[in-house]
């Protein structure tokens, strides 16, 4: 077996591996850049809009969604959650790259240690000129 396909095969396992320890408990849809610790341990792409930096401006005055609104603001929550987490209250405010969907599915542990997370595609401008 190559060292390729082993590394592929690991990258697999892990990814499964978060996947079972995300998904219950955050709700991660591994779109492989994951930023819990900077949304008050709420998963953004859980918002039916997939908003990264904050809410749409259409959350209702009850705190609903406004694609769903059986659901409360995404945003809201992360707002409310990052208040109670002293380690990474400062975080909430930080502005996240977009979503980089060639590493939708992929392991987020992976793309951190390797740094492929923290690839611009091409055309998009740099966020650190």
């Amino acid at each position: 077996m190559s060292a390729s396909a082993s590394h592929g095969r690991a990258a697999a396992v892990i990814a499964r591996a978060e996947h079972v320890i995300k998904g219950p408990i955050w709700g991660c849809r591994m779109c492989g850049q994951c930023v819990l610790h900077s949304t008050g341990l709420t998963c953004p792409m859980t918002c039916p809009k997939t908003l990264r930096n904050g809410p749409c401006g259409g959350v209702r005055a009850d705190g609903t969604c406004e694609v769903k609104p059986e659901m409360r603001c995404v945003w809201l929550k992360a707002y409310e959650r990052s208040e109670k987490l002293p380690l990474w209250r400062g975080h909430f405010d930080d502005l996240r790259p977009p979503v980089d969907n060639r590493l939708q599915g992929t392991s987020a542990w992976v793309n951190l240690i390797t740094g492929r997370d923290r690839e611009t595609p091409a055309g998009w401008a740099d966020a650190n000129p």
